[in-house]
């Protein structure tokens, strides 16, 4: 494939070719109008000897071929402009004046038929070119054919010399393009190499940097805008990164720290066989809590590459919700917490079927679950609701616990966030379950409402499509990840 020549070649060569085009239509109009000049002050000159012939045909009553009347215009012509071209000839073909260079031309001129606005004719005699007008006058009851013509010679070379003159100006006029264009694309291209310049001390150790805006409003202007825009996001990513990494050693060095000083504190002395069980069941639980930190930290990296999506199908919201709860009905009564489920007239209406991800829904619902048994005191409540509007079935989780500041609210769903000033079991966890929730409920189309203010607890929910089962209906129906929200980032506070 032809290699693309580099921009500052094109537009220098798009610079010559209108600066040479240009010049060369301004020579060429110039050259034309010149010309029309010309040709126009001779037409004129030629009329003004039609109209004084006129004059002097009037004046001589009925002028006729004889000698008398030769010599009559012979001696106004002759000498006021030595003769020229000029011949009167009347309607009965008898000449009343001829010059003596018409006469040397004979009856070799090619006459037209005279138009009462004249026409022109262009004729040769020896080294004259000579331009004639040919026009009928009428005098009383007569008609003359009247043609009289000047030498077009100085026109001609007048022409000729300007018309060299160009044609020997035509390089420099080209050469003078080449350059013009050459400097108009360097200054064109200046601003765009000091951006460039400047994008190029920019590197991952200084992106808060920003690269100058044009104080016009133009397209280098908008690029330095757009540049910017995208240094803003690289540097959001690049502190997303940081903080993911630095709050992901963070979490992990703890539950660490607790397995090495467990077994430390193991390996001290010797112990008996109930005390090497107790330290045991530290261990596994600190290395259940490692273990689901790492698992939502990489289906969060999944989630942010794009490389993992949910598969959407028609599922049974019934089943999902019945599911969870019987996981959750041993742990929110050994907190005493009354756990509930609301909607059950919904439920005996009609089958609620949804598009969804069943496991990933079910861990949405968990989540939900986990942070409201962590928020929730002994003797609240958390109700499972699921409600059917329009086409839409709305799922949510409410609690009466310790609720979310108005401030706080957004912040909750950024990875590692914590609620500011919990204490006790509240501390547990690693501040990643709402983040997964949000990507979990953008795969589905959908957002997180969140609804809470502190001391009235809080409610979580979502709306999900839903799919109406009838006879007829199918009984599954799949759809891949076009249904997904395009562009949907988690919220994580990038």
């Amino acid at each position: 494939m032809m290699r693309q020549l580099p921009i500052r070649l094109r537009l220098t060569l798009w610079y010559s070719v209108m600066f040479a085009t240009a010049a060369l239509l301004l020579s060429s109009t110039s050259w034309w109008m010149l010309r029309h000049t010309f040709d126009a002050t001779t037409r004129q000159d030629l009329q003004e000897r039609i109209d004084d012939i006129r004059m002097q045909l009037q004046q001589f009553g009925r002028p006729s071929g004889s000698l008398e009347t030769q010599q009559r215009f012979d001696t106004i012509y002759h000498y006021r402009d030595d003769g020229k071209w000029l011949q009167i000839q009347d309607q009965d073909g008898h000449w009343v004046y001829r010059s003596s260079r018409m006469v040397a031309l004979g009856d070799s001129l090619p006459l037209s038929r005279p138009l009462s606005k004249g026409s022109i004719i262009d004729f040769t005699q020896g080294t004259r070119h000579v331009r004639a007008l040919i026009s009928l006058v009428n005098i009383g009851q007569r008609n003359y054919t009247v043609v009289t013509g000047v030498s077009i010679n100085k026109q001609q070379v007048l022409l000729r010399y300007f018309g060299l003159g160009l044609l020997l100006l035509t390089p420099a006029v080209l050469i003078a393009a080449i350059l013009a264009g050459h400097i108009m694309s360097r200054k064109a291209l200046t601003p765009v190499a000091l951006i460039a310049a400047e994008a190029r001390r920019i590197s991952d150790k200084n992106l808060d940097q920003r690269l100058p805006v044009s104080a016009a409003k133009d397209e280098l202007s908008e690029l330095s805008l757009t540049l910017n825009s995208m240094l803003a996001r690289i540097d959001a990513g690049f502190r997303s990164v940081r903080d993911f990494t630095a709050n992901a050693s963070h979490e992990l060095r703890t539950p660490l720290a607790r397995l090495r000083t467990e077994i430390d504190i193991a390996l001290l002395r010797p112990r008996s066989a109930d005390e090497h069980t107790d330290t045991l069941q530290h261990l596994q639980e600190t290395t259940i809590d490692m273990t689901t930190l790492i698992d939502t930290l990489l289906t969060l990296a999944r989630a942010e590459s794009g490389s993992d999506s949910l598969r959407l199908s028609a599922v049974n919201l019934e089943s999902i919700i019945q599911r969870t709860l019987e996981d959750w009905y041993p742990i929110t009564t050994h907190l005493g917490i009354d756990l509930r489920r609301e909607g059950d007239d919904v439920f005996r209406s009609s089958a609620l079927m949804v598009l969804a991800d069943g496991p990933s829904l079910q861990r949405l619902l968990n989540i939900w679950l986990d942070n409201a048994c962590k928020f929730t005191e002994r003797g609240g409540r958390i109700a499972v609701i699921a409600d059917l509007l329009g086409d839409k079935v709305v799922l949510a989780v409410q609690d009466t616990g310790i609720g979310i500041p108005l401030d706080q609210q957004r912040r909750v769903f950024e990875r590692f966030y914590r609620i500011q000033g919990d204490r006790g079991k509240h501390q547990r966890g690693s501040g990643l379950g709402l983040s997964l929730a949000a990507w979990i409920a953008a795969e589905h189309n959908t957002e997180i409402h969140l609804r809470s203010s502190p001391g009235k607890g809080a409610r979580f929910q979502i709306a999900l499509a839903h799919v109406y089962s009838g006879p007829g209906s199918p009984a599954e129906v799949e759809s891949d990840t076009s249904l997904r929200t395009s562009g949907v980032a988690l919220r994580s506070g990038a």
